[in-house]
Formats: C-alpha cells, sequence, structure tokens
C-alpha cells in the first residue's frame, strides 16, 4: 500500500487552511436530484452523530424524501446490501454509506462505489480522503464508555479498573465485532491497554481481555444500548463518545450516565462517506454529499458530539457557535487519542474474523 493508503490520522494532522467562502452546489445538480425524488440511506440510526436533525435538515432544506433503511445495519452489512441489490432500482438499494475507514478502500477495491468530489473537498485534510474521491472521511470520535450510576456511582475509569470484580456481570459491548466497526475498535482499544503492538497484536489482546471479563463473571453476552444500561441488563458498555453522550443527554438523568474515555487507551475512528456504484438515485446522493460537507451539515454532526472532518477549518474561520464548543468534552480528553492505520486495522480486521468465535465460544 502507499502511504497515502495507510492514513496515518493524528488530531494535529487535521489542520487545514481556511478556505474563505464556500462554493454551493449548482442548481442543475439540485433539478437533477429533486427530479430522482428520493435518496435511500442505511444505518443512520437518528441517535448516532445527530443523524435525524442531519437528515431532517437535508428534507427541508431541498425537499427530497429520504428512504431510511435498516438503521441499526453495521458497515459490512451496508457493503453486502450494496452487493445484494446491484441490479435493484428499488427502495431495498441503497444510495449512500456511512462506514468505518477500512470498509471505504475495501468497497473501492470490489467495485462497490462510484466517485464524487464535493465542493469542499480542498478543506477535507488529504490524509481522510482518497484521491479519486471514492471515499472521504466525515467525522471522528473515540472509545468510550458509559456507566449507570444508579448502580455504580464511582465509575470505572480505565480496561484496567473494569477487572475489578466489583463490576461482575455488567459489561457489554453493542454488538458483534466481526460485524460493526465501533464494536471491532472497542476490543481494538481493549488490547492497547493490556499493552498490545498496533494491529493484529492488539486485537488479539482485547479478545483476551474480554475473554478474561467473561471467565472472571464481569462480561455480559448481551448487546449494550440505552434501554439495557438504563435497566441494568448491561449497566457498563463500549461505544463511540458521541454515541454515548447523545444517549446520556437522552436519558436526561434517568438513570444518570457518566462518560468515561479510558484512561489507559484513547483510541479514535475515522468513519468515512462514499456513493454506490449501483445508486438509483446518483445525483440525490451527491446533493447529499453537498450538504454533509457544507458547514450546515458538519455543524449537525458537531451538535450530535461528533468531530467533523472539517471540523479546524470551520475553528479558523470562525463560524462554530460558541455555545456547541462547550458542549463538547474537554480538549484533554483527547490529548492521547491514536488512530489507527488502515493497515492497522486491516489486520485488526482478520484477527477478529479469525479469532473472536473460538476465543470466546461463539458462533
Amino acid at each position: 500500500m502507499t502511504s497515502r493508503s495507510r492514513l496515518t490520522l493524528s488530531v494535529a494532522a487535521l489542520a487545514v487552511t481556511a478556505t474563505g467562502a464556500l462554493a454551493e452546489p449548482s442548481q442543475e445538480l439540485i433539478d437533477a436530484a429533486k427530479a430522482e425524488g428520493m435518496l435511500t440511506t442505511i444505518a443512520l440510526p437518528h441517535s448516532w452523530c445527530g443523524y435525524g436533525e442531519v437528515i431532517q435538515g437535508f428534507k427541508d432544506k431541498y425537499g427530497i424524501e429520504v428512504n431510511e433503511l435498516n438503521p441499526n445495519a453495521g458497515s459490512a452489512d451496508e457493503l453486502e446490501a450494496v452487493k445484494a441489490n446491484k441490479g435493484n432500482t428499488g427502495p431495498q438499494a441503497p444510495d449512500v454509506l456511512d462506514v468505518g475507514l477500512s470498509f471505504g478502500p475495501a468497497a473501492k477495491a470490489e467495485g462497490l462505489l462510484q466517485a464524487y468530489k464535493v465542493s469542499t473537498w480542498d478543506s477535507i485534510p488529504a490524509d481522510a480522503k482518497d484521491d479519486e474521491g471514492y471515499w472521504y472521511g466525515d467525522y471522528y470520535g473515540v472509545l468510550a464508555f458509559g456507566v449507570n450510576e444508579d448502580i455504580f456511582p464511582d465509575a470505572p475509569a480505565s480496561f484496567a479498573d473494569l477487572k475489578d470484580g466489583a463490576f461482575s456481570n455488567a459489561v457489554a459491548l453493542q454488538g458483534d465485532p466481526r460485524t460493526g466497526n465501533s464494536v471491532m475498535m472497542a476490543v481494538y482499544a481493549a488490547g492497547i491497554a493490556e499493552g498490545g503492538e498496533a494491529g493484529a497484536d492488539a486485537l488479539n489482546k482485547g479478545i483476551a481481555f474480554f475473554k478474561g471479563l467473561k471467565e472472571g463473571g464481569n462480561y455480559v453476552p448481551v448487546n449494550g444500548n440505552a434501554q439495557n444500561l438504563a435497566q441494568g441488563t448491561t449497566p457498563i458498555y463500549f461505544d463511540w463518545d458521541y454515541n454515548l453522550l447523545a444517549m446520556r443527554d437522552k436519558l436526561d438523568g434517568n438513570p444518570p450516565v457518566s462518560v468515561v474515555v479510558p484512561g489507559d487507551s484513547v483510541v479514535a475512528g475515522v468513519y468515512v462517506q462514499a456513493i454506490s456504484a449501483y445508486a438509483p438515485h446518483p445525483n440525490a446522493a451527491k446533493l447529499w454529499m453537498e450538504y454533509l460537507y457544507s458547514d450546515e451539515g458538519q455543524l449537525g454532526w458537531l451538535a450530535g458530539y461528533c468531530h467533523p472532518i472539517r471540523f479546524n477549518d470551520m475553528a479558523e474561520r470562525g463560524v462554530i457557535p460558541q455555545d456547541m464548543l462547550d458542549n463538547l468534552p474537554p480538549a484533554e480528553n483527547y490529548a492521547k487519542a491514536i488512530f489507527p492505520t488502515l493497515d492497522q486495522q486491516s489486520e485488526a480486521k482478520q484477527a477478529v474474523a479469525d479469532n473472536w468465535a473460538t476465543e470466546m465460544g461463539v458462533q
């Protein structure tokens, strides 16, 4: 792979030069998208990254219907949906994708994507996009865990703390790490905390960590989510910080929730956008991308606690409202963040596919 494709990201590397006034999508594109009349998305739960408001904002601005497929799908599910609907122009064929970083190049290699460069292309960091425009970073966050404070008023502060017997039958993942990027990266982060080297070693040490939690009685083999956290079924579970912060706000103190960025491992993840090569509504898909990468769309993600990929460009131009900045976690939470490269994520993906089921005793 080229050094570009390895995508060594850091918070500092996300700095870009201010671009001044931003281009608007052409009226020709707007008219063509409206003529298609629909956009089909997939894997966009409304609580994720403020997507509920983002989708509504797009609909309000352009009057285009949004057909939402399987909001709780994982990245692998999204690619399978494209493959399964190559010849289908009906409502089950997704137009656009929002997937974990490693899935972008994989989808390009399989011919599942079409290239499109948005009008704000130059303000997207070079190491967070495909040169040809087949995929581009959209937002990032760090792995954290949410804690039901009614059950654990003294929240654990690290992966190491989760081994304590005080957290018996309490710790959960939010799904299967073989099918969802965020779950795989939670396992990866555990491996980094255990001293794993970046790549397959970290993932395998993460599996060993969760196997140890299972054997010690702390791991709960139930998908962590807001309902299970509130009910106490999974009072501690992993997810991206932005999802947990949105969940905390939604629960509004019933129960109170701590969102903990573990002190012994801060792993950041970038997601990427792409347009399906078989999109039934290609112009609506392009207009959707224009909206997402406009200041308006980027602020929509930021309102959902995601750091949009054009964050530094917008900060330099002074277009981020101060109250929005004040709602973000303290900057020091991100100081130790590491951004696994594409090669490292690819190694991790193979390791979890090879070893998770055997080590954890699952199908």
